[in-house]
């Protein structure tokens, strides 16, 4: 019998198959920015691309130095990583947040987004449970939800939420793509519905580090949690704060018993950070030096952009935290992102992150600080 038998099923994955898991997800944000993107590009200027927020400094050298030394690998590397790697995750975690963990409840991650993606279905969630993230959001807060066939659900408060369904409860603070903070109170009572009603809380808090006119709390903090981590994740990532985007290190701690339950279901999965990249990581948590450095080289930025955006009309809100300036000229933010566009200017439409972002734009102060002069001559001539 031909292979090509039309009355046979299709291969899996193929046009025609009874399930593609691509037909559960939404269309991929970035593909609908390309046309303005090559309009950016024409511009005589070149582009001022700040729509993806992804570090353009070196890597430091202190970072660089620890992965050289650690190519000569040829053995496997651990999922749970070696206990100097978590001894350093949880001696940044007292540190830096403030939080009295030890290395059994810290686990490394491949990325912080692929965690985001992949923790509801690793936690077992399925269809019947609902992944509850803010109304202004993340993309992949979304699609970990329908990975796994669970139901997202936006939330402006938890009181909204329904907490018979509810499984898992996002909180991103420093928000992409606001830029919002979220006080130590506004924690603590996210923190007490959630163990009221046993829903697991995960908090992003990949942009703690910049925080600018806001000191942001983690959820693992004493003021917040009561130094009890039961029912509570924190999720971070070294991409922005040491330019690490490209290592893809990145780290979850907290509730010990969750923690163990990943590792075995990672472990299955072979879901293992690169042990150079292991040796990195150690290295970066280390150094506090390259983090202030970076600070101020982002602070200049931010101050520089800002500016100009307000002097060219925009109403700069919340912005207090992150790499983001969340900006709106009041009218749809893709007529925002064609005019700014026309002027060699790329940024990201705010409809990406939710609905209620339709007015915004989300304005990323990654370039380079030539880039970032040359969008403020544009801006402000």
């Amino acid at each position: 019998m031909s292979t090509n038998d039309s009355t046979r099923a299709p291969f899996p994955g193929h046009p025609g198959a009874a399930r593609r898991v691509s037909d559960l997800l939404p269309v991929f944000p970035w593909d609908k920015l390309e046309p303005y993107k090559k309009t950016a590009l024409a511009h005589p200027g070149g582009l001022c691309d700040f729509s993806v927020g992804t570090p353009v400094d070196p890597v430091p050298e202190v970072i660089q130095k620890a992965l050289a030394a650690h190519t000569d690998t040829p053995g496997y590397p651990t999922v749970w990583g070696p206990l100097d790697l978590r001894e350093a995750i949880a001696g940044w975690l007292r540190r830096r947040v403030g939080a009295d963990i030890g290395p059994e409840a810290v686990l490394p991650t491949v990325g912080s987004k692929e965690l985001v993606a992949w923790l509801p279905g690793q936690l077992g969630l399925g269809p019947g449970d609902q992944v509850a993230y803010p109304r202004l959001a993340y993309p992949t807060y979304e699609v970990g939800a329908r990975l796994c066939g669970a139901e997202p659900v936006e939330y402006g408060s938890v009181d909204e939420l329904d907490p018979t369904r509810v499984r898992l409860l996002w909180l991103n603070s420093p928000s992409n793509p606001t830029g919002r903070v979220l006080s130590a109170e506004e924690l603590r009572r996210a923190v007490a519905w959630a163990r009221e009603h046993r829903v697991l809380l995960v908090s992003d808090e990949c942009y703690l580090e910049l925080g600018w006119e806001a000191d942001p709390a983690s959820v693992l903090h004493p003021s917040v949690c009561g130094g009890d981590h039961e029912g509570l994740l924190a999720v971070h990532s070294l991409s922005k704060r040491s330019n690490l985007a490209g290592y893809r290190a990145s780290f979850v701690a907290g509730d010990p018993v969750v923690i163990r339950e990943l590792l075995e279901v990672r472990k299955h999965g072979g879901m293992i950070v690169p042990a150079p990249v292991q040796a990195a990581t150690v290295a970066a948590l280390a150094d506090d030096a390259h983090v202030a450095e970076q600070r101020d080289r982002y602070a200049r930025r931010r101050a520089s952009l800002r500016a100009a955006l307000e002097a060219y009309g925009f109403r700069i809100e919340h912005s207090e935290a992150s790499l983001y300036l969340w900006a709106t000229q009041d009218r749809p933010c893709w007529e925002t992102v064609a005019e700014l566009a026309a002027l060699g200017i790329l940024v990201a439409p705010g409809d990406f992150y939710g609905p209620a972002g339709a007015q915004f734009v989300r304005v990323a102060f990654t370039a380079t600080d030539e880039r970032v002069a040359a969008a403020v001559e544009r801006l402000t001539r």
